[in-house]
């Protein structure tokens, strides 16, 4: 009865730095995204598709939050906001971690390299340069953010090169949506983690600091992200199509997350940079529903 006692709290501590290892909740927004974008290129669903495209999806973004915290460790030792990760608070060596890393990479690649060889091949182009060239270029330039802005633009159109086995104008549009999207919601977590950020020797913020110069270059790429977010309604997108209604409802989706950064741009403060994170999120989490459910009513 008393081992039984001491294994549970230890396989849960396991299965809890696990899930921080691999980043579960910005894991799943991942794999939300792929799965919308999957949605949106068929014409009925396969749940045996969306279980393969989840569980690599996972593998593959999960892996690459794992090979970040290897790299760095020292970093995050250094930072509040990342002190109790499972590798610098000594819970975790980093041969179990790289281990964990190495068997989510093998299994995420042969799970989407059953649905498509191409999707496999964005899968693995997004792992490495998020972690060959993102997570080392934090520490030298602010450009790491356009940098990892690829990466991070891959889910979503992920999701419709695993359905159609081909990258094209539609994937493309998914593509940079998602990519224009991530530099008002990165600066905004930059500006609001800066001070953090700065005793590790990183500096996200396009500028170097807060100030009106970045809060002018967040409210640029979230009125291209907008436009962007509703050119399918002109009607030139192949077959990635909207409706006025729904564009209508991205657009007013749009002018939040705008107004969230004119916010900011009127007064730079800390508690105005996390709104802009969570309004960004809800944006970007808001079009990809609005996409999906005016495709199919």
């Amino acid at each position: 009865m008393l081992a039984d006692t001491q294994k549970s709290p230890t396989l849960s501590l396991l299965i809890s730095d696990v899930l921080l290892l691999t980043k579960a909740r910005l894991t799943l927004s991942v794999v939300f995204s792929s799965l919308a974008g999957y949605l949106l290129a068929v014409p009925s669903p396969s749940m045996w598709h969306i279980l393969l495209l989840s569980a690599g999806g996972y593998g593959l973004a999960g892996a690459s939050n794992a090979f970040n915290q290897i790299i760095e460790k020292e970093i995050d030792a250094k930072m509040m906001r990342t002190q109790n990760r499972p590798i610098p608070a000594g819970r975790m060596s980093v041969q179990v971690a790289f281990g964990i890393a190495l068997t989510l990479l093998i299994l995420g690649l042969g799970m989407l390299y059953s649905l498509n060889p191409k999707t496999a091949m964005f899968g693995a182009i997004s792992v490495f340069l998020y972690t060959c060239a993102y997570t080392p270029l934090k520490t030298v330039t602010p450009l790491s953010v356009f940098v990892g802005a690829i990466p991070g633009a891959i889910p979503f159109m992920l999701g419709w090169v695993s359905a159609t086995g081909s990258f094209g104008l539609e994937s493309g549009i998914l593509f940079m949506i998602q990519f224009f999207w991530q530099f008002p919601h990165f600066w905004a977590i930059g500006w609001m983690m800066h001070n953090d950020y700065q005793k590790a020797g990183i500096n996200m913020l396009p500028t170097g600091k807060p100030g009106n110069a970045t809060a002018l270059q967040i409210i640029f790429y979230t009125l291209w992200t907008i436009l962007i977010s509703i050119v399918p309604v002109f009607g030139f997108t192949g077959a990635l199509q909207l409706s006025v209604v729904a564009a209508v409802a991205i657009g007013v989706v749009g002018l939040i997350l705008l107004w969230a950064g004119l916010r900011l741009y009127r007064s730079h403060s800390e508690a105005n940079a996390k709104k802009l994170m969570i309004v960004s999120i809800v944006y970007i989490t808001a079009i990809q529903w609005i996409y999906v459910i005016d495709k199919f009513i």
